[in-house]
């Protein structure tokens, strides 16, 4: 209010500002004080009052752009730090230990062995399978060894629970076999995105990738460690509670975004690439690029931290989403 006041007026101090808007002056202080910081403004004293000087708001806010892309980069590289300490603590582990069965984590490599595994502890499994399946419709190539393994649970009487990317109901062979999953009496819905994929058995053993991140990282984990795997379940069940049922539309809200448009408007705002947005939403990059650019249009912004600064402004998305 206090920038958009200046914008109009282009000047007068901060008791005025406070008479215009109705305003308390400590309250027009403070936001002067965060305008400075952000450097769309300097300030020249007379006497008591303070009185502001716009800076050219393309200046200033390609400043303020430049100084999120830097605090940004920062925390990318303070993330890719702690990746690597968490990868050699892992390893330190795997070779302190290599042949313990009581350490509860085991390390597979290759799509073999990892599917081997699963495949065991999906008939080892008596009541229930949780679990994640991120990835578009690439994953329908697995559908025939999949078909068998879930029908055999079902026939069992295990309570399959399975969240799959939304994009999948565009996609008719993974949309298909979905369906074919909830005829049987499994329970399928459907989310935006999802954190990596995960499988939790009975809530007592549980299998996640070493690395989300990195597609051609063929390795994984299972662990058995208690608390680890009940804070796997608890992850579960909070985007379970969110997903939305596969027999119901996908919500739309009053904005007009879908859950799908606005997951993509938060890494837009994040400034993930187009690559990085297809890769989590399960569509293809050209698709991501024609979300990306029909946000951007929308909002009238000319960067995706714009258009995140935009959409926060207009309530679409939560500040909190961005960090």
């Amino acid at each position: 209010m206090v920038y958009l006041a200046l914008l109009d007026c282009a000047g007068g101090d901060q008791h005025h500002l406070a008479d215009h808007l109705d305003l308390t002056e400590h309250e027009v202080r403070e936001a002067l004080d965060e305008l400075t910081e952000m450097a769309l403004l300097q300030e020249g004293d007379t006497g008591r009052q303070r009185t502001p000087k716009l800076v050219d708001p393309e200046i200033g806010m390609a400043a303020l752009i430049a100084r999120q892309q830097a605090e940004i980069a920062r925390r990318q590289q303070e993330i890719e730090e702690s990746k690597l300490a968490l990868a050699r603590l892992l390893s330190q582990h795997s070779e302190s230990r290599p042949k313990s069965a009581d350490s509860g984590v085991e390390h597979l490599t290759g799509a073999a062995a990892i599917r081997r595994r699963l495949r065991e502890i999906a008939a080892s499994c008596e009541w229930e399978v949780c679990s994640f399946m991120p990835g578009g419709a690439e994953f329908a190539e697995n559908l025939p060894g999949d078909r068998f393994l879930d029908s055999d649970a079902i026939d069992r009487g295990v309570r399959l629970r399975t969240i799959y990317l939304d994009s999948i109901r565009n996609h008719p062979a993974a949309a298909g076999y979905a369906q074919w999953l909830s005829e049987l009496g499994s329970e399928v819905r459907t989310a935006p995105s999802l954190p990596q994929r995960m499988f939790v058995v009975d809530r007592r053993i549980a299998m996640v990738p070493v690395n989300a991140d990195d597609e051609d990282d063929e390795s994984a984990v299972v662990v058995s460690i208690g608390g680890v795997v009940s804070a796997l379940y608890t992850l579960f069940a909070s985007v379970w509670r969110t997903s939305t049922p596969l027999g119901l539309p996908r919500p739309r809200a009053a904005d007009g975004l879908t859950d799908q448009g606005r997951e993509a408007l938060k890494l837009l705002g994040k400034g993930c690439t187009d690559e990085v947005i297809a890769r989590r939403l399960g569509v293809s990059v050209r698709t991501a690029r024609r979300v990306a650019s029909e946000l951007l249009a929308r909002l009238d912004a000319r960067s995706r931290f714009q258009a995140g600064a935009r959409a926060v402004a207009r309530g679409w998305v939560d500040l909190d989403d961005l960090d």
